[in-house]
């Protein structure tokens, strides 16, 4: 298992026009040392397999990550078989992050049962491992089954599979099932220093362990200008993550975030509500030396690596290049002592 991804920083593919700026994308990742892309899929955007597929055909070295899919939309089965081909593509290059989405979508939009999402999370993962294994599954599940399944081309080499979740019997299942966690955007220090010890405590003996993360990023010259193009993405995930336990950690409580979520209901932005601190909190905004701070912040509670997620406002290869110009060797130097060498 090929762990070269979880030592550098990486990229997140998710913005208007996402399919059609895949292959830019990971090329310019790859050019600019990033060690992976990540896609995010929300419903209803772009699906995740498709621009995977595009991405790894597009490159040679970065790392793929599924960044999350769940197993409600598709069956732990057919997520083993999108998972064998992407790896077939790109061998060695491929994680496959897995979380519960949430009810609103599966339930309420698409009238997909969504019961027990733990269960559900426990279950998926022993069927698609053992499928991405060679195995021949007949499992019957409180959530998922499977009789008599084998996959035809099963990948050549066990690939990492992470978790996207927050709440501590979540992160307790991660530890016990997953090989690391995919944190969401808006983690901060706290958050990550929450994760590292909850899975430390239920995590069986031997074995890496990654946590990796989202984090909203804008680099400039200009402190003021960057640190302005990265409010709005806040103000967007501060309103829709309100009164939850990531921005509880960072001591953003519900009173306050109630402002955002308000404006977000009125269908007004919340730009001007995000405030110096919380850019401190939840993002690496700013100039070099601003962004390397916030790294540093991140490397000192655990984190493995930065997910960065560009903010709009500046053009997205462009930003990638200085990402991979400053960041990358910012992030090597943060982390040298870690991985036992400079």
């Amino acid at each position: 298992m090929d762990w070269r991804w979880a030592d550098s920083p990486g990229v997140a593919l998710m913005g208007p026009g996402v399919p059609g700026a895949t292959v830019a994308w990971a090329r310019a990742a790859e050019r600019a040392g990033l060690g992976s892309l990540w896609i995010i899929e929300d419903y209803f955007h772009p699906g995740a397999y498709a621009m995977a597929g595009a991405a790894a055909g597009a490159t040679e070295r970065l790392t793929i990550g599924l960044g999350v899919v769940n197993p409600y939309t598709r069956h732990p089965a057919l997520l083993a078989m999108e998972t064998a081909a992407l790896a077939a593509l790109a061998p060695d290059r491929v994680v496959l992050g897995l979380g519960t989405s949430n009810r609103v979508w599966i339930e309420g939009q698409m009238g997909i049962p969504f019961k027990t999402p733990l269960r559900g999370l426990r279950e998926s993962v022993g069927i698609i491992r053992r499928l991405l294994a060679g195995e021949r599954v007949t499992e019957s599940g409180e959530c998922f089954s499977v009789h008599d399944v084998a996959l035809a081309v099963p990948p050549a080499a066990p690939l990492p599979i992470l978790l996207g979740v927050k709440g501590p019997k979540a992160l307790a299942l991660a530890a016990e099932v997953a090989d690391g966690v995919n944190g969401s955007i808006l983690t901060s220090p706290a958050h990550v220093r929450r994760v590292r010890a909850a899975t430390a405590a239920a995590r069986p003996s031997g074995g890496r362990f990654a946590v990796v993360a989202y984090v909203a990023t804008a680099l400039g010259d200009d402190r003021e200008e960057a640190r302005a193009r990265v409010r709005p993405l806040l103000g967007h995930y501060l309103a829709a993550l309100h009164g939850q336990s990531i921005l509880v950690d960072a001591g953003f409580d519900a009173a306050r975030t109630q402002p955002l979520r308000d404006a977000r209901r009125a269908g007004r932005p919340a730009d001007d509500l995000v405030t110096e601190e919380m850019i401190d909190a939840f993002a690496a905004a700013g100039t070099a030396a601003d962004c390397r701070a916030a790294l540093a912040r991140l490397a000192a509670a655990g984190l493995d690596a930065p997910i960065a997620v560009l903010s709009p406002g500046a053009p997205a290869l462009e930003q990638i290049a200085r990402i991979g110009a400053t960041l990358v060797p910012a992030w090597r130097e943060l982390t040298a002592d870690r991985r036992g060498h400079g």
